[in-house]
């Protein structure tokens, strides 16, 4: 292994990830890379190959058209984004699969060394973490932002999507050990208020990068995973709100306002205005039953990144 005696280890990483984006996402030659960072082209030509010895870099052969990048900018032009991925999937087969490595893809550019990642639910969420390679970052956390809803298909619940990634990093993780949803305002507020609680969710709002899904809301229901909480009550409201869709449990109008219920009172979770802080929010979401909840997503300002698929970008355009 390249190191010098002198650096630590968190320092060398960090020089690793350095290296290999420069050369592998930027395109720069060795020579150039060795200007930059202060080191010969022979000592750059052993770093990247120490990258790829310890899995930071993945190569792979796609289909150039796997990605529609015209859409992309269009996108993050007209929705001010910071980074947008398209995808042309073949939904026969591999729909959920292209997306999530788009996503993972882009999660991967984005990770530094040291990254804490706050982490949602759902199938969106799950595919991604399923696509992430298997890298060493012993120093990156990953963050439970989310109380468990205890689903039947465990794979898309929070707890596993927080343990998932931080095994494909090489990271250690931060668990959220209560219910999403309780049955009580005054439940919610005692259990967010203990301290493995508190400091998680604390922590899940000072990330450098979060990982969500959006979930639909149609005629007042929100989906599979908070179908079980939400009564006709509730349906109401949210029709009578015009809610389209939700994040984290947190409900929002198609203009982006944040609509408050009583639900949300009763939820375990990252609220809609801490998750705006946080430096890069990636949304990931595709079909045409999501257009209405992305546009909400989009109008609020509570994604700065999005993953979908080319129907759904050209519907969010022209609409």
């Amino acid at each position: 292994m390249f190191k010098s005696k002198t650096r630590s280890e968190r320092e060398h990483i960090m020089l690793l990830l350095t290296v290999a984006k420069l050369y592998w996402v930027e395109n720069k030659p060795q020579s150039e890379i060795a200007a930059a960072v202060g080191y010969s082209r022979p000592s750059i030509s052993r770093l990247l190959a120490e990258a790829r010895e310890r899995n930071m870099v993945q190569i792979r052969v796609g289909h150039p058209l796997e990605r529609v990048m015209t859409l992309e900018t269009e996108l993050a032009e007209r929705f001010t984004l910071d980074c947008v991925r398209v995808a042309v999937p073949d939904y026969a087969t591999q729909g959920r699969e292209v997306i999530g490595r788009l996503a993972a893809d882009l999660v991967v550019e984005r990770l530094k060394s040291d990254s804490v990642i706050s982490i949602s639910n759902g199938r969106a969420v799950a595919a991604t973490v399923e696509a992430m390679p298997q890298l060493r970052l012993p120093h990156a956390r990953v963050v439970q932002m989310i109380g468990s809803v205890g689903a039947t298909d465990v794979v898309v619940d929070s707890p596993e999507t927080c343990r998932n990634m931080a095994t494909k990093l090489g990271a250690r993780y931060s668990a959220l050990p209560v219910p999403l949803v309780v049955p009580t305002a005054e439940a919610a507020s005692v259990l967010m208020k203990e301290e493995q609680v508190a400091t998680t969710l604390e922590l899940a709002t000072r990330a450098d990068i979060a990982l969500v899904g959006v979930g639909s809301v149609h005629d007042g229901h929100s989906g599979a995973i908070l179908a079980a909480y939400e009564d006709e009550e509730t349906a109401r409201l949210l029709r009578r709100k015009n809610v389209v869709g939700h994040i984290c449990a947190h409900h929002f109008a198609r203009d982006g306002r944040h609509v408050p219920t009583p639900f949300c009172q009763r939820t375990l979770a990252v609220d809609l205005e801490r998750i705006e802080r946080i430096p890069l929010v990636i949304g990931v979401a595709w079909g045409q039953d999501k257009v209405a909840a992305l546009q909400g997503a989009l109008a609020g300002g509570y994604l700065s990144a999005l993953v979908t698929d080319h129907q759904t970008a050209m519907t969010l355009l022209t609409t």
